[in-house]
């Protein structure tokens, strides 16, 4: 018993040692207790009770540290507002389809089949209620028939594909070719039709009676009246494929299609509103030409798409609004009767909606005027090439008098800026950015300021409405000017990486030999992304400090964003 007593003294010392230091140390490790784990502890020796205090309390500080930093980020996350752009897009394609469909139905090759085709169904089915349903499965089958037209193209592309083809030179100088072609049709040249064949023998289908011979009337409407829907479509389709994402073109044709339909549902429900309706005549022709002249001015955005893209550096933004301007002109001119085609009809005196259309027409076409001289046109400027194409531009900086834009960049061991050479066109002035991500990081380094990362492309058109209507606010401008390093990564930019730069892709196994091919890898691989704009702030190493965010057009939203960054970075 006196062994086992005398055993028990240096046990017992020790226990009280254990119990000293666990008691010391408890506060810090409680605030630790769930974030701490001992599976790869290596035990050493020990030299004395106050090492082991010491070591304690700076593991526990350096816990709490990283506890209070992610504490900090997860209560600045909640005053980022995360983009959702994809359901814009859509929602924007769908309201374009619409326009697009109502449109149409103004066209002479389907306007005057309204009233045909109504008292076709009232009349043949010998009952009101079974003319109705007649004439709401004659609306579905049009429906069917251009979304199932739109998943073709779907099908036939591939998200992939499509999301290549905003910025794709091949594809831009088609679409521009395209839609020159189509308005000059609708300028009254030549009209693009199907094959009769094609439409005789869908009329004989529509002879048959039942609901397939409905929908065989249906598609002889679609084929029917193609030399003047088709246009339309296919600037719809043109416009959802460049947006790359794989249900755009169904719910573009969703939309044109629905608003197609409605009408023929409608009067077939009402079919005394019919005699309400305007009679046919020149203004539905006047419909088409006004479209062509449309058509005419949307095709030159895929033309400056490309010239950006290879760097042609030939069509410059006061090139860009000098023909906007000039199409302006001569649509105004034609609504007031001042020019006329050869199958127009006599104008002999202007109606009040023509007056109005005109008034709207001129109007536009003065504000266009003062871009010419560098007006930042925001209304306007998300489709115009960007700011720094212009060759003379009076406007002044956003940041104003007071600002420092205007003075020498922040001074880095830098000397040279990699592919800076290519990005003349595109800078925001008075903004001096970067455009490689490694000479990023080591100019945060020697800055002491945050990485602001903007993933942008030269065919990006709400990259060039954030930078008009959000960038120039002089407190967002400032910010980006004084506060952050600013890398600018263009991730449709064709130009070729050096050879030695090239590499093969881990995660698609395809060749990178683009720079723009090497950002947008980037952005998808490490931030899961490619949506553009994409705003990302990173610290000096490379970590990301707060949520993204994608365009976003409420500027104190995105002073907030900017701010909870710097916060970041300074904890």
């Amino acid at each position: 018993m006196k062994g086992i007593k005398l055993a028990a003294g240096p046990i017992l010392r020790l226990l009280l040692i254990t119990v000293l230091v666990l008691v010391v140390s408890r506060p810090q490790q409680l605030k630790a207790q769930d974030t701490v784990s001992t599976n790869d502890v290596e035990f050493t020796d020990i030299a004395t009770p106050t090492d082991q205090l010491i070591a304690n309390k700076k593991k526990a500080d350096s816990i709490a540290k990283a506890d209070s930093v992610k504490k900090a980020q997860a209560d600045q996350s909640k005053t980022v507002i995360k983009p959702k752009e994809e359901p814009k897009t859509l929602w924007g394609i769908f309201i374009a389809g619409l326009i697009g469909g109502f449109t149409a139905v103004l066209m002479p090759c389907i306007y005057p089949l309204l009233p045909l085709t109504v008292s076709f169904f009232t009349k043949k089915s010998g009952s009101r209620s079974k003319g109705i349903f007649q004439s709401v499965i004659y609306g579905l089958s049009i429906i069917v028939i251009y979304v199932s037209l739109g998943l073709l193209i779907s099908i036939i592309f591939g998200s992939s594909a499509l999301n290549e083809l905003a910025s794709n030179g091949i594809f831009n100088i088609f679409f521009f070719l395209l839609l020159i072609i189509f308005g000059i049709s609708f300028l009254g040249a030549f009209e693009i039709t199907l094959p009769s064949s094609l439409g005789n023998k869908l009329d004989q289908n529509a002879d048959k009676g039942g609901l397939a011979g409905i929908f065989f009337m249906a598609a002889t409407l679609v084929v029917v009246s193609f030399s003047c829907t088709g246009p339309i479509i296919g600037t719809l389709l043109v416009d959802a494929a460049a947006k790359g994402d794989r249900l755009a073109p169904a719910i573009g044709m969703f939309g044109f299609s629905l608003a197609l339909a409605i009408p023929f549902t409608v009067f077939a429900l009402f079919p005394s509103a019919l005699k309400s309706l305007p009679k046919s005549g020149g203004w539905l022709n006047s419909v088409k030409v006004v479209l062509g002249f449309l058509e005419l001015a949307f095709a030159l955005k895929f033309l400056s798409n490309v010239d950006l893209a290879y760097h042609w550096n030939l069509f410059d933004r006061e090139i860009f609004l000098s023909l906007w301007i000039a199409i302006g002109l001569l649509l105004g001119l034609y609504l007031i009767g001042k020019i006329r085609f050869s199958h127009d009809s006599a104008l002999p005196h202007l109606s009040i909606p023509r007056i109005f259309f005109a008034i709207i027409v001129f109007a536009f076409t003065i504000y266009m005027v003062p871009g010419l001289w560098g007006a930042p046109l925001k209304s306007i400027s998300a489709f115009l090439p960007p700011e720094a194409t212009q060759d003379f531009n009076l406007s002044p900086i956003p940041g104003g008098e007071s600002t420092t834009a205007t003075s020498a960049a922040p001074v880095t061991s830098i000397k040279t800026k990699k592919y800076a050479e290519n990005y003349d066109r595109i800078k925001t002035r008075g903004l001096d950015a970067w455009y490689d991500y490694e000479q990023a990081l080591q100019a945060s380094k020697e800055l002491h300021k945050p990485v602001f990362i903007d993933f942008t492309g030269f065919v990006c058109v709400n990259c060039r409405k954030m930078e008009a209507d959000v960038w120039s606010d002089p407190r967002v401008f400032n910010k980006l000017k004084n506060d952050f390093v600013m890398l600018q990564l263009v991730v449709d930019d064709k130009a070729k990486l050096p050879s030695a730069e090239q590499y093969t892709s881990k995660y698609t196994g395809k060749k990178i030999t683009q720079i723009g091919q090497k950002w947008s890898e980037l952005q998808a691989f490490t931030f899961n992304s490619n949506s553009q704009p994409f705003y990302v702030i990173l610290d000096s190493n490379g970590n990301q400090l707060v949520p993204p965010t994608g365009a976003d057009y409420n500027v104190e939203n995105y002073l907030k964003f900017l701010d909870s960054g710097i916060a970041a970075y300074k904890k």
